[in-house]
């Protein structure tokens, strides 16, 4: 009985030092601590407009082979990617949904130039091209720039 009393005060004084501890810990950090940028008042809004800025890569059309339009057909590879905001949520589903809209685009474009007026035209005007299609097909938003990270033409 003895025994258990000595115990029992042991693990009392144990949750004490520990508690003591958690609320030191607490008011050093609270004071001698500064706050990391974009955590102030408005952290949760500078937030916000480091995302949009930053973006996610849409990488879902993925690689697509497109045969020419020359009677013995060359083949351009081509991977096309675009920045979008992913936290809005329906539009992430509208991109989501197209992607084969998007797909039929690049093949019916690209798919009408042969390999010597691709080599001739510039991937600038290419891109245009494809943003103002896909555009056009999208409701919930709007895109800025494409990327290609492949483009390949194969004689």
């Amino acid at each position: 009985m003895k025994a258990l009393t000595i115990v029992y005060r042991v693990l009392i004084v144990v949750l004490m030092v520990l508690g003591l501890a958690l609320i030191g810990g607490t008011v050093y950090g609270l004071v001698f601590s500064s706050t990391p940028p974009g955590h102030g008042r408005d952290g949760v809004l500078q937030g916000q407009q480091q995302r949009q800025q930053r973006g996610q890569t849409f990488t879902g059309i993925g690689q697509i082979r497109v045969p020419s339009a020359d009677p013995q057909p060359g083949m351009v590879i081509l991977f096309v990617s675009f920045r979008y905001d992913p936290d809005d949520k329906a539009f992430s589903e509208e991109l989501a949904l197209r992607i084969r809209e998007f797909r039929d685009s690049i093949r019916n474009y690209i798919g009408s130039f042969s390999i010597a007026e691709l080599e001739m035209v510039s991937e600038e005007i290419l891109k245009a091209e494809l943003l103002r299609r896909f555009n056009a097909v999208l409701r919930l938003g709007r895109l800025e720039t494409l990327y290609f990270s492949d483009f390949l033409i194969v004689r």
